[in-house]
């Protein structure tokens, strides 16, 4: 975290922004003199400063896992392609219906997805939004703009309107809370501003952040609103994934198996207000998943 420096220099105070980080296995600090006196926009200080850690700490890995990923894809023939995004969309759908509370096993999920074959005993629930999740998935690589209100409120149509056709696509009015969090999400009459300066903030930064970078905030953001009843780790893990696909970079699978450090994240950032708690651990579990792209 950017922490406020203080240096007297001839009996006179001047103010610094300081920040430290661990790269390759040595502790670096940077700072940003602020002046004479501290300014009123410190916080935005702050995350530029923290931002430009950012950039010297990871963007530049990432930057070599996309051009690897993009050679390796020019190598792979197109029906390899394929295969490899349908494996990655039974799995992506497993985990991420898994977190939510589906009984549908991997197994299970492949052998519905790829080969229709619908598993006995489990919920009807479960298979058809397992069934939902792979066609919300799909058009989601499909789409040619970029994201926007009504985009997601279509995906989450899709995703529920078998289920739970009375909050399908629709902004929640009901307060709502989070199983085993502290965090309690914004009320309903803050939804919808929230929504709007989300996707203010999503163009003003699309282009000026990382990839990378961006698919962290933009899931955190959503997830941070809540702006459903139901399904709001989905469809921000969705447009996480969006992100990370339009802009060339491999998509991010986040394990069931991995849920306790992804929760627990999720839970710091909230409780505390900052990005940085699961900013930095998404941007260590999206680097433990692609380092093997690293040619150099």
């Amino acid at each position: 975290m950017a922490a406020i420096k203080r240096k007297l220099v001839g009996g006179k105070t001047y103010y610094y922004l300081e920040h430290s980080f661990r790269k390759n296995g040595k502790t670096v600090t940077i700072e940003k003199y602020l002046g004479v006196r501290l300014p009123k926009e410190l916080d935005s200080l702050k995350e530029e400063l923290i931002s430009e850690a950012r950039k010297q700490n990871w963007f530049g890995l990432f930057d070599k896992i996309m051009k690897g990923y993009a050679a390796e894809q020019r190598l792979i023939p197109a029906s390899a392609r394929i295969k490899e995004t349908e494996t990655f969309a039974v799995r992506f759908t497993y985990d991420t219906q898994r977190m939510e509370g589906s009984t549908l096993t991997l197994r299970e999920t492949a052998d519905l997805l790829e080969r229709g074959v619908t598993p006995e005993g489990r919920p009807l629930r479960d298979v058809k939004e397992a069934e939902a999740h792979q066609k919300v998935f799909y058009e989601m690589l499909e789409h040619k703009g970029e994201l926007s209100l009504n985009i997601i409120l279509g995906w989450h149509r899709q995703l529920f309107s078998s289920t739970k056709p009375d909050m399908a696509g629709k902004v929640r009015q009901h307060q709502v809370r989070i199983s085993g969090s502290k965090f309690v999400p914004p009320a309903p009459f803050e939804v919808y501003p929230r929504l709007t300066e989300f996707f203010k903030w999503y163009e003003r930064n699309k282009l000026r952040l990382h990839s990378v970078e961006l698919a962290a905030l933009v899931h955190l953001r959503l997830v941070t609103i809540h702006p459903f009843s139901d399904g709001n780790g989905r469809i921000s893990r969705l447009a996480m994934n969006f992100v990370l696909y339009k802009r060339g970079f491999p998509m991010l699978d986040i394990p069931y198996s991995k849920r306790n450090s992804y929760y627990n994240a999720l839970e710091r950032s909230h409780m505390s207000g900052k990005d940085a708690p699961f900013v930095n651990w998404f941007f260590g579990r999206y680097l433990k998943e692609n380092r093997s792209y690293i040619r150099d």
